[in-house]
């Protein structure tokens, strides 16, 4: 039955739009035509040209026969094609893939296939890998190549396709008349996940979710208007945790970045005045330990986000010594990169840094517009007690959550059982809410951020002539956090150096995968025969490390 709040008051395009982070590039260049919005190298690009460029991209694909949930896959560093993709392409209609930089060529080509990609944009600097990944599709449809220039990168390329990218977006109308997508539950991105097994698993953003993480971005940080953010995080991991479009939705500036070292990012916090940035702990720990030279003139203030791994006590107090602001948060692909933060009292701060890393380090509360993050036991999903030891498994519900898995309805529907999303990471709840990691219930190695699957790695360690049993674990690493670890038992009479097993493993995977440490022995076993992964990571902190 309808009650009188229902009746004669009907939802119409007056008082309802869909959420879409589209609308944020919209207003801020009406609003800030001439505020700057793109630094790269000698370029600088304001809103009203930016946004300019980004209908004209969405024309040119437009006119090019490409529209709703077509994909379109982008193999760009952060540069600003990458930032004008984030909104050019989903303004098309299409939905936006864009692929690891890391990755090597049968990946990439498994991904154009899964996804069906009708375009890429490719930057030069990529051009190699791609040729490979392009000529290894199983798929016969006709995939339109963008070629990239920049002058920032001088190294060897290829071209590809018929067109470039300037040449392509100039055909395009800067004046498109592009919609907000009629359901803010359609498609904008999809991002490939390394799964534990096989294949990567392909997931799915909607514009509601996008827009919400976008706008938590902001809230979780109170970042104001014109801050300058420095693009030291991947936009292809998560979409640069919905970067693009808190960006857009602030006014601020995209510095960007073809490349991270310590020199690159010093010298744009100086010259640029830069405010934010994110990181995986690698990058944070590339600026703790670089020398004071570099640090000379560094403004106090800036903010950096953390996630990947719990911050040390060595870098919060390295962070502080430079003056910057560290926050940590914690989240997945599935939950468009953060759900969670660290969000830090006052109190805190009179705390010994000992103390205050045992407290930073713990992966918070959920962020502003996340419905709810609980630590449930896993069959029963009733909640845990906030005990700080009981163990269960993280969960999230709410707007910040994927659609699903594209093509895989089984792993979607165990992804969302009992109506929240099961992380897979298992952890603790303390008295005052916070959630803290204490293991992965599966073998997932984090190395930079990157993850990367035990499973994939044995795969390949158990093709080598010589190979019995492999396990791999991570082993903890002062530079990627974790880095792979494989204990490798050999056939009788096998003759084999560990070096011999890095090289083959190279043969078949991407280099961040590599194993950087092996260890030859018989595998601890279970009396039915399987490998105790437990027993190996309490050897792997040891175990010499091979220059890979």
């Amino acid at each position: 039955m309808s009650s009188m709040y229902d009746q004669n008051l009907p939802q119409t395009p007056a008082n309802h739009a869909p959420m879409s982070p589209l609308s944020f590039i919209e207003r801020t260049a009406e609003v800030y035509p001439q505020r700057l919005a793109v630094v790269h190298g000698d370029v600088r690009q304001d809103w009203a040209s930016t946004y300019r460029r980004c209908r004209q991209l969405a024309s040119a694909l437009s006119q090019a026969g490409i529209g709703k949930n077509d994909t379109v896959a982008v193999m760009l560093p952060n540069t600003p094609p990458m930032v004008e993709a984030h909104f050019g392409v989903p303004m098309s209609g299409a939905v936006l893939n864009t692929l690891n930089t890391r990755l090597d060529a049968p990946t990439l080509a498994f991904m154009l296939d899964h996804g069906e990609a009708k375009a890429v944009i490719v930057d030069p600097e990529f051009s190699g890998v791609m040729q490979k990944a392009l000529a290894l599709r199983q798929s016969t449809a006709p995939i339109l190549v963008i070629d990239v220039e920049d002058v920032l990168y001088s190294g060897p390329s290829d071209q590809l396709g018929s067109t470039t990218y300037e040449a392509f977006i100039a055909q395009g109308d800067p004046h498109f008349d592009w919609q907000l997508p009629a359901n803010e539950w359609d498609a904008i991105a999809l991002n490939y996940t390394s799964g534990t097994t096989g294949n990567p698993k392909g997931v799915v953003y909607h514009h509601r979710g996008a827009a919400t993480n976008a706008i938590s971005n902001v809230l979780e940080w109170d970042m104001p208007k014109h801050a300058v953010y420095l693009w030291t995080l991947p936009m292809f991991h998560c979409n640069g945790w919905c970067f693009p479009w808190t960006v857009a939705a602030r006014a601020a500036v995209n510095v960007c970045l073809r490349r991270v070292d310590a020199q690159a990012v010093f010298d744009a916090i100086r010259d640029h005045g830069v405010t934010h940035y994110c990181g995986a702990p690698i990058v944070q720990s590339l600026l703790v330990n670089a020398p004071d030279a570099l640090k000379v003139g560094v403004p106090a203030g800036v903010k950096a986000m953390v996630a990947g791994a719990a911050p040390p006590a060595s870098m919060i107090e390295g962070m502080e010594q430079m003056g910057f602001d560290l926050t940590h948060v914690y989240g997945l692909t599935e939950v468009y990169g953060p759900a969670t933060v660290c969000a830090k009292h006052a109190d805190w701060d009179e705390l010994p840094i000992g103390e205050r890393a045992r407290l930073n380090a713990r992966q918070g509360v959920r962020y502003h517009l996340e419905r709810d993050v609980r630590v449930l036991h896993p069959e029963t999903l009733q909640p845990v007690p906030q005990d700080g030891e009981t163990m269960g498994e993280i969960m999230f519900k709410g707007n910040i959550a994927m659609k699903g898995y594209l093509k895989n309805p089984q792993a979607t529907q165990e992804a969302f059982a009992g109506g929240w999303f099961h992380s897979g990471d298992l952890a603790v709840q303390y008295p005052d809410g916070y959630i803290k990691i204490k293991d992965r219930s599966k073998d997932i190695i984090i190395s930079g951020g990157e993850n990367i699957s035990s499973i994939e790695v044995e795969d390949v360690l158990y093709r080598h002539p010589a190979v019995l049993a492999a396990a791999v674990v991570a082993k903890p690493d002062a530079r990627w956090g974790e880095t792979p670890c494989a204990f490798v038992e050999l056939k009788a009479g096998a003759q084999v150096t560990p070096e011999d097993i890095v090289a083959h493993c190279k043969g078949y995977l991407a280099g961040f995968k590599v194993p950087r440490a092996v260890v030859f022995g018989e595998l601890p076993k279970t009396s039915t025969g399987k490998i105790q992964k437990f027993e190996l990571r309490k050897l792997a902190g040891s175990a010499a490390a091979i220059d890979a």
